[in-house]
C-alpha cells in the first residue's frame, strides 16, 4: 500500500564492500531486496539508483529514500556538503555526494546518516533497543563504528560519533602489532577490527576460530572500548554487531572482561551477573542498517 500514511520507501545501506537495498515499509513488508558490490562511487551509485528505479517501476512510486553510509560523512542537513562522504580512507570516495546523487536520480527526499546510526535506528524501531531511550550500537567488521541514541535522539554533535577510534590500552609485549588505522594506529578499530585481525595474524578471523589467544586478545580490546563508551554515555544497553562478532563464544568473552573492567563501580541490576541483559547481539541480525535506512526514509517523507 502506497497511500498517504504508509508510502513505499527505499532504504540503502552503503558499506565498504557491498550495498544492501530494500524497498518496502518495514521488516514484515519487504517488496524487493537488492545487493550490489561497492566499487567506485560513480559506478556504485549509478547501479544503486538504476536498481531502485527499476523496482519503483515494478512496485509503484517511492515516497522517500533513506541512506546510511560508511564514514566519516556529513550528516548535517544545513551543511552545503550534507550527504557527502568526507575523510574516509576508502580510495575514491572522499567527497562523494551520496545523498544528492541518489536523490536526484530517484526524485525523492533523502534521509541520510552514518551506517551505525542507521543500524541504531533499526534496532530501536524493531530490534534489541526497543524501549531504550539511551543505548549504543557498535559494529565490529572490517572497521569499527558506533552510533546510538541519548534520550531518544540520535547521537550527533560537531559531526557524528567515531567510537571506533577511541584510544584503548595496548601492551606492546603481549601485542607488538602497532595497529592498522591509517590515522591513529592502535585505536580500537586499529587493534580489534576484522582488518586488524587479518593483518596481525596473517589470516581472516573465520580461519582463526580455534586459536584461543586470538579471541582472548580481541575480547580484551572490545571490552576496553565498551567500558569507555559505558562510562561516558551511560547507555541502558550496548548492542554488538558486525561480522567479527559471529566468532563462536566472542560475545560471552567480551561480557566477562567488561564485568572485570567495570569492577562493581557502576551499580545497576542490568550490570550484575553475566551482563546478558546489557551487552547483547542485534535483534535484526545483519539487516539492522538497511532497515534503519527505511526509518530514515520515513522521517524524510514526513519532513518533505
Amino acid at each position: 500500500m502506497t497511500g498517504r500514511l504508509r508510502p513505499l520507501l527505499a532504504g540503502v545501506e552503503l558499506g565498504g564492500t557491498k550495498v544492501a537495498c530494500l524497498v518496502g515499509t518495514g521488516p514484515r513488508d519487504i517488496r524487493a531486496e537488492i545487493r550490489i558490490p561497492t566499487t567506485g562511487p560513480a559506478e556504485t551509485l549509478a547501479r544503486v539508483g538504476d536498481a531502485l528505479a527499476r523496482a519503483a517501476d515494478r512496485l509503484g512510486p517511492l515516497g522517500a529514500l533513506g541512506v546510511c553510509c560508511f564514514g566519516p560523512v556529513d550528516p548535517d542537513p544545513a551543511s552545503p556538503t550534507f550527504g557527502h562522504v568526507t575523510t574516509t580512507p576508502k580510495p575514491g570516495w572522499q567527497g562523494a555526494d551520496v545523498a544528492g546523487t541518489l536523490g536526484r536520480r530517484l526524485g525523492v527526499p533523502v534521509g541520510f546518516d552514518t551506517d551505525v546510526n542507521g543500524a541504531a535506528l533499526g534496532e530501536h524501531r524493531w530490534g534489541a533497543a526497543r524501549g531504550f531511550r539511551t543505548f549504543v550500537y557498535l559494529t565490529v567488521g572490517n572497521g569499527i563504528g558506533g552510533g546510538g541514541m541519548a534520550e531518544g535522539r540520535l547521537l550527533h554533535g560537531l559531526v557524528h560519533p567515531e567510537m571506533g577510534h577511541l584510544p584503548v590500552p595496548r601492551d606492546p609485549e603481549r601485542d607488538p602489532f602497532p595497529g592498522c588505522c591509517p590515522f591513529h594506529g592502535d585505536c580500537l578499530e586499529g587493534l580489534a577490527s576484522g582488518t586488524a585481525l587479518r593483518q596481525r595474524w596473517g589470516r581472516p578471523g573465520e580461519e582463526l576460530r580455534e586459536r584461543r589467544e586470538v579471541w582472548d586478545l580481541e575480547a580484551d580490546y572490545l571490552a576496553a572500548g565498551v567500558t569507555a563508551i559505558t562510562l561516558v554515555l551511560s547507555p541502558g544497553r550496548v548492542i554488538l554487531g558486525g561480522g567479527v562478532m559471529q566468532a563462536p563464544g566472542l560475545l560471552p568473552r567480551v561480557r566477562e572482561r567488561l564485568a572485570r573492567r567495570i569492577a562493581g563501580y557502576l551499580r545497576h541490576p542490568r550490570l550484575s551477573g553475566n551482563l546478558e541483559d546489557f551487552l547483547v547481539a542485534p535483534g535484526l541480525g545483519s539487516r539492522s542498517g538497511v532497515l534503519g535506512a527505511l526509518v530514515l526514509a520515513r522521517r524524510a517523507w514526513r519532513g518533505r
